[in-house]
């Protein structure tokens, strides 16, 4: 068999991005090609083997927005841009996550007649697999509960549900209390790992800083704010807390990203997986990619759903999560200091219900989701 070229496309954010990653390092002995833009990840994309080539972005709201206006045009160049590019490599198959600037992708490679595989992480599927899903000839869930929603606008298409990539370099364990001391955590004391996604979480943010005196005179905190809210979280920090006890703070880091193998890892940029090593108990949102993240790593959680996300599927994931026994599940009403507090309090004091939780978290998880998803993008370039 000549060189298999395949394509990858997805929206840049974290949760387009590391699932892709996740099946690109099945995918040995292939040539690998990102389309898209990569925001934050262009680096460690092409870390992994993978040629970036970017397309500009466009995004389609399900309600009125003048934006719409302007991304009608990103969107036509978009087009542009892929019928020129994909043409001189001419890929074997396109393996697609949705999300922002992946249509256009999806369009032309339709166009081509090149195979196109999707893969849904959410519970409730975006706008742009929904319609990816009428050129696809296999799409892949993460959610039984999305199965319906692809049955009718796509009933040529084999649907799998296959759970979530989970990228290699988050599975292995190491150990708990060197994690912690090498953050400067008191190894005997439990660790909360607060995360918002690749972009961060502003009202997880503010919660945070807000109550920090009081929630670090019980806890010790480690916390990603956001690569872009970094900075003037800083300094909000600094202004804060001027006051705080000093031996209060030291329950407490905060970084504005924590990164995985391939990106650059400083003093300011720690590792994913030392994060995970560290935790005891993981608050977070409700992206797919996180969920199953923490399932992987059999972390009891607290999910704080985003209100805002589309069609409400953050709220969706955490319940169906929430539901098998892993998660405790706060929604941003109910997100207050006292409701918190407690939820995370009463976790810690029951050793033999954390143990139910990270079990339920392990059972939950889909460990080979990533191998059968590169199995089936393979088994397409076999037929064709």
């Amino acid at each position: 068999m000549s060189e298999i070229r395949i394509l990858l496309t997805g929206g840049g954010t974290g949760g387009h991005i590391y699932p892709l990653v996740a099946v690109a390092q099945k995918l040995q002995g292939t040539k690998l090609h990102y389309f898209g833009d990569p925001g934050l990840f262009h680096n460690y994309l092409e870390s992994n083997g993978i040629i970036v080539h970017k397309i500009v972005s466009s995004k389609f709201r399900r309600y009125f927005s003048l934006l719409n206006f302007l991304d009608f045009f990103k969107f036509g160049f978009g087009i542009f841009q892929s019928l020129w590019k994909i043409f001189w490599i001419m890929p074997n198959v396109t393996f697609s996550k949705g999300g922002p600037g992946s249509l256009a992708v999806i369009l032309v490679c339709k166009f081509y007649k090149i195979p196109i595989i999707i893969h849904e992480s959410d519970s409730i599927p975006g706008l742009t697999n929904l319609i990816s899903a009428k050129y696809a000839s296999k799409i892949e869930l993460a959610f039984a509960e999305t199965k319906e929603y692809f049955e009718k606008t796509a009933a040529k298409a084999e649907i799998n549900v296959v759970g979530q990539p989970v990228r290699e370099e988050l599975l292995a364990e190491d150990d708990s209390t060197a994690a912690k001391k090498s953050f400067g955590f008191h190894p005997e004391k439990p660790v909360i790992l607060v995360v918002g996604g690749s972009q961060g979480a502003e009202k997880i943010n503010d919660f945070i800083l807000e109550y920090l005196e009081n929630i670090t005179s019980k806890f010790q905190i480690l916390h990603s704010v956001g690569a872009n809210n970094y900075e003037q979280y800083k300094l909000e920090f600094d202004f804060a807390n001027k006051d705080i006890n000093p031996e209060l703070l030291k329950n407490y880091r905060f970084a504005p990203y924590f990164y995985t193998s391939g990106e650059a890892v400083t003093e300011e940029k720690r590792s994913l997986k030392d994060a995970y090593d560290a935790a005891d108990i993981v608050v977070s949102r409700a992206g797919a990619s996180a969920i199953f993240e923490i399932a992987a790593r059999g972390k009891p959680s607290v999910l704080i759903p985003l209100s805002t996300s589309a069609n409400g599927h953050q709220e969706q994931n955490a319940y169906i999560y929430g539901k098998t026994g892993a998660a405790i599940v706060i929604e941003e009403e109910n997100f207050l200091e006292n409701i918190f507090i407690n939820e995370i309090s009463k976790i810690f004091s029951d050793k033999e219900a954390m143990a139910k939780m990270s079990s339920a978290a392990r059972d939950f998880y889909k460990p080979d989701a990533a191998q059968k998803i590169s199995d089936d993008i393979i088994s397409i370039i076999v037929k064709t």
